[in-house]
């Protein structure tokens, strides 16, 4: 074989290892790529995992689960999510016979209403307003009253940064900048709440929670996907 023959082999040979152990290693990257950004249940339907109450300990007993959802039975307090969540969309369905409520990013269980944010759940009542099914409670209304009696309601929380939507049985009723909510104990249209901060001041990460308000209340097919902030 003569020598260019050789050389012109040698250099294929190489060029070929190089494209191969490109593609190899661009798979292993793939591969090796977090999740971020995949759903995942918060809640399996079968235990507790992962929930506490106000305190960190166990769920309080009135929390039972029945058919895959947990529903509250009895006074029970409040439950949470032992990891703490900044941006994501939160998918679920609940259906209730009276008051409660869906908390989001709360900086401290025991003081929710003061470092939370609420969406509140509740029956249908027909006129919307900032303490109805789907209000951020005491804060902004819903454009409509989208829940169904007596029934499962599907929800979407998508929280942002400064912006939080709620869509609820596929209808947008929530669409909100935080960071319109400038002074304390009062809403951008000059009505009163609350809050003894500005709702643009509070946490912006923490804990997810469902409140215990005295009513039976059911929640199942809780999942998340955290989000990148852009």
């Amino acid at each position: 074989m003569t020598r260019p023959i050789r050389s012109t082999i040698r250099c294929a040979l190489i060029t070929a290892l190089v494209a191969y152990l490109a593609v190899v290693l661009n798979i292993s990257a793939v591969a090796a790529e977090p999740t971020e950004g995949a759903w995942r249940l918060l809640f399996n339907g079968k235990d507790f995992g992962g929930w506490t109450d106000a305190a960190g300990k166990s769920p309080g007993k009135g929390w039972a689960i029945v058919e895959g959802a947990m529903v509250r039975q009895g006074p029970a307090g409040d439950i949470w999510t032992k990891e703490r969540f900044a941006n994501f969309v939160l998918e679920l369905e609940f259906k209730t016979e009276g008051n409660s409520g869906i908390f989001i990013r709360t900086g401290n269980p025991r003081d929710c209403v003061q470092t939370g944010i609420e969406i509140q759940v509740f029956k249908p009542v027909g006129t919307p307003s900032k303490h109805s099914c789907g209000a951020v409670y005491d804060a902004l209304a819903p454009t409509k009253d989208m829940v169904k009696a007596d029934a499962w309601n599907h929800v979407v929380i998508t929280a942002n940064k400064n912006r939080l939507e709620v869509v609820m049985n596929d209808e947008k009723i929530i669409d909100m900048d935080l960071d319109r909510w400038t002074t304390p104990g009062q809403n951008p249209d000059g009505t009163k709440n609350k809050y003894h901060k500005a709702l643009k001041d509070f946490p912006r990460e923490g804990h997810i929670g469902f409140q215990d308000h005295g009513a039976k209340v059911s929640y199942r097919n809780v999942k998340i996907r955290e989000l990148e902030a852009k």
